[in-house]
């Protein structure tokens, strides 16, 4: 009899935990349910909602894919919980990237020169050369003259006076930079292409202030 009560007494333990286990993996179960219902119905609000609020939509989302992440562990056989986080997780990168695009204004045209001979946002309206150095200055006028060489035919007057003038800032670094180790190498390399851009300038400027005034006479 006391064998009985005591196996009884074992039973309703296991069951017990038995019970609280399910029920933290049920709960596990509905955190991730909630992460992939919320990145399905964000995909769903208009756009300018979303661009008014976005703060607070990747703040939301950012709280409830660690709640998902955490909830794994409560999980047994946690693969297919796995897969729909992560297959959710690629839905919103891929939205995010979306919107981030269409909530980015489009840089000016000037912006957009700048970026062509510098690299992508090297060279902002503060206009600061600082990240020229020894070791890459050779490369950065390379860049540059190619770029002007390569677009020289669609580059109107107002381009090549912005051409001239990041050109001239460029020079203005160069002479800090040669006291601080450039090689004779660069140096020489930088003095060609220098000679290759000064007849290119004048010559193309000449010429699209001529198409311009042409074009403004008709």
């Amino acid at each position: 009899m006391k064998n009985i009560k005591i196996v009884s007494g074992i039973a309703l333990i296991v069951l017990g935990f038995t019970s609280c286990k399910d029920e933290k993996q049920e709960q596990a179960e509905k955190k991730i349910d909630s992460y992939v219902a919320y990145v399905d119905s964000v995909k769903n609000v208009k756009t300018d909602d979303l661009k008014a609020d976005w703060a607070a939509v990747e703040a939301e989302y950012d709280r409830r894919a660690e709640e998902a992440q955490l909830a794994l562990a409560d999980i047994k056989d946690n693969s297919v919980a796995t897969e729909k986080i992560n297959t959710s997780k690629v839905k919103y990168e891929e939205f995010k990237d979306e919107m981030t695009a269409l909530f980015t204004p489009a840089p000016s045209s000037k912006q957009q020169l700048r970026n062509a001979l510098f690299g992508e946002g090297k060279i902002g309206e503060d206009m600061s050369f600082s990240w020229v150095n020894a070791q890459n200055i050779h490369s950065v006028y390379q860049q540059f003259v190619h770029t002007v060489e390569n677009n020289k035919d669609s580059y109107s007057r107002e381009d090549w006076d912005e051409i001239k003038l990041m050109y001239e800032a460029l020079d203005s670094r160069k002479n800090t930079v040669e006291k601080e180790g450039l090689s004779s190498e660069d140096n020489r390399k930088i003095s060609g292409l220098k000679l290759k851009f000064a007849p290119m300038y004048t010559l193309n400027r000449m010429g699209a202030k001529s198409d311009e005034n042409a074009d403004a006479k008709k």
